[in-house]
């Protein structure tokens, strides 16, 4: 997980990301980008990782600067 960066990640992945932390279940998104952010360590169950967490706050930043 280290060194992959908001912007390594397809926009599918990305939008997955951003609906489990807005509390979407992952039910309702793409499953292909969860099973792939799963084997990666960002969802865990269907829940976000810390490591997850951390990347989107990242993202945040950076967009806001």
């Amino acid at each position: 997980m280290d060194g992959i960066s908001w912007t390594d990640l397809d926009a599918d992945e990305q939008r997955v990301l951003t609906k489990l932390y807005d509390g979407i279940p992952a039910q309702f998104c793409d499953p292909v980008a969860v099973l792939s952010l799963n084997r990666i360590g960002f969802i865990k169950g269907s829940r976000l990782t810390m490591e997850a967490e951390k990347l989107l706050s990242t993202a945040l930043l950076l967009e806001i600067a």
